[in-house]
């Protein structure tokens, strides 16, 4: 398993699992647990989930299916916005921790930037990790100038990573986002690598993937993991799903393979928003 350091020095695993809309239907909850413990066994052991998914859905069937297992994973959840204050965030956590049966979580990220000053949230999360509720905490869906106010704050610099929307068909952060956080040494966590199972439809990919002997979705995910300092957490509820994505380990991306998917999939020509679903 590759890995990448914190700033910390902890090493995690570059290729994870998502769960978002995991454990919403009850008929497929023993499939998505067998999928994401072959997903532990394999070693993607990092686990994205968050507050949000299924309204607490998600993170319920993430304890089942780390129950017992729990040494074994890189637990990683999110905060709404509206829960990011001095005041709601220790109790978002508390239930977030009861959901998942487990009594500290290893990286905890405010979902989306909101109302409450972005002071207010470094202290809620400092606070959480001077009592041992959480080992690290994070961003996610902020941008560079976003970042940029963040490290301005007291303890800013403290933020571990940046999960943001990014794959082949959406690579706005490779302008200024992706660059400043690799200047840093901060992971970013790329959400959505598969852009929901789009480009797995994408023919000139297909066609691509094809000529080397792997699927579409092993060289979407090879490519993310050929960047610097990236995290790819891909969904997948079932097993045969899991081991493709792990297959995209063993998949080189090399300076031809690299020119052939920016022609399909241009880097941007200039700044632009940063993009979310």
């Amino acid at each position: 398993m590759k890995t990448l350091a914190l700033l910390s020095g902890e090493r995690i695993p570059a290729l994870g699992m998502g769960t978002w809309m995991m454990g919403e239907d009850p008929a497929r909850g023993a499939d998505e647990i067998a999928a994401l413990q072959h997903g532990i066994d394999l070693g993607m052991r990092l686990i994205d989930t968050a507050e949000m998914y299924g309204e607490g859905a998600s993170e319920t069937l993430i304890g089942e299916a780390i129950r017992d297992r729990r040494s074994q994973v890189f637990l990683v959840s999110k905060v709404y916005p509206h829960n990011a204050g001095r005041h709601s965030m220790p109790a978002a956590c508390e239930r977030s921790l009861q959901r998942l049966g487990v009594d500290c979580l290893d990286l905890y990220l405010l979902h989306w930037s909101g109302s409450i000053p972005l002071d207010e949230t470094i202290e809620a999360f400092e606070r959480l990790r001077a009592a041992g509720k959480i080992r690290h905490w994070g961003v996610s869906n902020l941008d560079v100038r976003d970042m940029k106010a963040l490290f301005t704050e007291p303890a800013g610099e403290r933020c571990a990573v940046d999960q943001v929307l990014y794959n082949l068909s959406r690579r706005g952060i490779e302008w200024d986002l992706l660059p400043w956080c690799q200047a840093r040494n901060m992971p970013v966590m790329a959400y959505s690598p598969l852009e929901q199972a789009r480009l797995l439809r994408n023919r000139e990919l297909a066609s691509l993937a094809a000529s080397r002997g792997v699927t579409p979705a092993q060289l979407a995910l090879a490519w993310l993991l050929h960047q610097k300092g990236v995290i790819a957490i891909p969904k997948a509820t079932g097993r045969s799903r899991v081991e493709e994505n792990f297959g995209a380990l063993d998949v080189v991306v090399d300076a031809k393979l690299q020119a052939a998917l920016d022609r399909i999939f241009p880097p941007p020509a200039g700044p632009g928003p940063l993009e979310m679903i």
